[in-house]
């Protein structure tokens, strides 16, 4: 059981901060968690498994995350597409007919689930068993059970929304969300494996600047994920629209520049996991959940959810601090590696040749005595 209890981790963890933390769903409703780690779960737990086995890296998981964000978005929940979701109006402004899809909607919607809903519960349980952190955490028969439990829940999701509103997108829509979803898998796969650097390989590799203090990437991170968070609603689309991307462009160059420079450590990845999620848990605050319960409960489960996320950051740094150093994962892929090859050890230096055997003096003897000398 050890040896699965990350993986177990992360199918609870994931639909916990995809819309517990966040405050979309209330306290009362943690027995559905059941019903939504199939999904979340399954989704998030196959991402990982499958970019680790691979020995790829973050670019592959964020790709997936997205590739995962327009299948639930645009097949199972059908948000992309449907103008009366939920009774929100999600599609009044922005709308492009030619799609069938808002534009603000779209990426407000997607970007949640490739950073919240799968990077961010990866990161955080990854940093609680640091020495395991890039190995796969299941075996065939685990890989099997979970790529069930996903189709499951896809399925299942799907019907209890058509239950609740009879709208179903159309043929060219499912066939555009295909196309999109498997051009992200394929992309994703595309990129190169990630090397193992050890902590020599990384000080020498590059002459610079160091990679920043962890206090700093986890305030741009919180910062950043704030801001999107808070993209306020316009009825000129291209307000919010221009505010996301300028916010996303911004945070990927900056952590790309960070993670190459000497000196970036799996303690700067869970910097930018802890900010964006305690992004979420203060964005809770002001969120509405989809059922309505009183402010007291509401404020509780708030509380509640964002002390967890606070305590398992702090579980998770002393974890990674206390993890041996020598291996840090290099963000920038390379062609350098197996595409089956995990971090290792950092490689010991040689020992120094064996001296040549050489025999010890002969002790000096007198010469033999001449019994004929008297």
């Amino acid at each position: 059981m050890r040896r699965v209890a990350p993986a177990v981790g992360l199918f609870f963890t994931a639909p916990l901060v995809a819309e517990f933390l966040l405050g979309n769903l209330p306290i009362t409703l943690l027995v559905g968690l059941v019903f939504l780690a199939p999904l979340y779960g399954g989704g998030a737990l196959l991402v990982r498994e499958f970019v680790r086995r691979t020995g790829r890296g973050w670019p592959s998981i964020l790709l997936l995350g997205l590739a995962y964000g327009v299948f639930e978005e645009g097949i199972t929940t059908q948000s992309l597409f449907n103008r009366n979701y939920v009774g929100a109006h999600l599609l009044d402004v922005g709308y492009v007919p030619a799609l069938g899809i808002a534009v603000p909607w779209t990426l407000a919607v997607l970007a949640l689930h490739t950073v919240w809903s799968i990077s961010v519960p990866i990161g955080l349980v990854e940093a609680m068993v640091p020495q395991r952190r890039t190995t796969p955490w299941l075996g065939k028969v685990g890989l099997t059970v979970t790529g069930v439990l996903f189709v499951f829940g896809s399925v299942a999701t799907t019907a209890m929304q058509i239950a609740r509103d009879p709208f179903v997108a159309s043929v060219p829509q499912f066939a555009g969300v295909a196309v999109v979803v498997v051009a992200l898998v394929v992309a994703a796969f595309l990129i190169r494996p990630h090397r193992a650097v050890t902590s020599t390989e990384s000080s020498v590799r590059e002459v610079g600047r160091r990679a920043p203090s962890v206090w700093l990437v986890g305030g741009f991170a919180l910062v950043c994920g704030s801001a999107y968070r808070l993209t306020p609603d316009h009825t000129a689309a291209w307000v919010p629209v221009v505010m996301m991307a300028a916010i996303a462009g911004v945070a990927v160059t900056t952590v790309t520049y960070w993670s190459r420079r000497p000196g970036w450590e799996p303690r700067h990845q869970l910097a930018l996991v802890a900010g964006a999620a305690l992004a979420y848990a203060l964005h809770a605050f002001i969120e509405t959940p989809i059922l309505p319960v009183s402010t007291t409960v509401d404020r509780a489960g708030d509380v509640f959810f964002g002390a967890a996320a606070v305590l398992a950051i702090a579980v998770a740094a002393r974890r990674t601090r206390q993890a041996p150093a020598g291996v840090t994962e290099s963000v920038a892929p390379t062609g350098n590696a197996s595409p089956h090859r995990f971090p290792t050890h950092p490689q010991q230096p040689a020992p120094p040749p064996p001296t040549a055997h050489r025999p010890p003096p002969t002790a000096h003897r007198p010469p033999p005595r001449n019994p004929y000398l008297r």
